[in-house]
Order: structure tokens, then sequence, then C-alpha cells
């Protein structure tokens, strides 16, 4: 094997490595840009913008520790909302139903909302229907709310 060849070989192998480099970087990128790649504070803001987008007023996100089981805030048509926001990988469980009814309760809010980039656990579905929070999983995020 000649010199020539042994460079062209590593100049093959550097221009493979840096367009699998790139090809990396860009779907990490979009990722980040959708609820899926989002940190939970982040999260928040994203719904926080939908809620927004879709008519609601005084949209407050709130503190990001110690919220009381509501990390937005909001009103729609005098109906005043609490809603808890759960960016995650699986299904979202009874938890999250639970610390927004109290949430609800904490911020004299008439209605607690789970909103997810992900769906919900038969347990979750049962207990929401008897506290009367509603549950927003990603279809109807993406169908009602806008987001993508």
């Amino acid at each position: 094997m000649t010199i020539q060849m042994i460079y062209l070989l590593l100049g093959i192998c550097i221009l493979a490595a840096f367009i699998v480099l790139l090809l990396f970087l860009r779907r990490n990128a979009r990722k980040r840009n959708t609820p899926d790649g989002m940190e939970g504070h982040d999260f928040e803001y994203y719904c926080a913008d939908l809620l927004r987008g879709a008519g609601f007023s005084g949209v407050r996100v709130t503190r990001g520790s110690g919220d009381f089981g509501a990390d937005i805030l909001a009103e729609k048509d005098g109906v005043t909302y609490a809603v808890q926001c759960k960016c995650y990988n699986g299904p979202v469980g009874v938890s999250a139903v639970q610390e927004v009814y109290a949430g609800a309760a904490f911020y004299d809010r008439m209605v607690g909302v789970v909103m997810t980039n992900t769906f919900f656990t038969a347990p979750a579905v049962t207990i929401a229907r008897k506290l009367h929070v509603l549950l927003w999983d990603r279809e109807y995020l993406e169908q009602v709310l806008g987001g993508r």
C-alpha cells in the first residue's frame, strides 16, 4: 500500500466521522425543539405557550420547586385552572393526578389538569375521573392545543 492510498483512506475515515457527527448533532437539535427532548421547566414554559395560543389568559408558570402541585395557573372563559406538566418517556401515573388535585385546592382553582408529552396509565385515568381532573395527553396537545 502506498502512502497516497493511506492518506486517501485516512481522509475518507475523517470525512465519514464528520458526517456522522453532523447527523448526530442535527438529530439532537431537533429533539430539543420538541416536547420529548425538553427538560421539565422548559416543558412547563412550552405548555404555558400552548395555553396562551389556545386562548387562556393570566397564564403564569409557578416556581420550579415547592409549587404545591401546580406548574401553571391559567384562566379561560371564567374558569380557573391549575396545571401539572409531566415531560416523561413513559406513561404518567396516579401521583401526577394527586399532585394537581392538591395544587388546584391550594391555589383555589376550579379545575386541575395534567398535561404530558406521553399518555396516562389506566389507574391515573380512573382516579382522574373520580377526582374530576382533566388529562391532556400528547394527542390532545397536538390536536386541540396545536403542539407538535
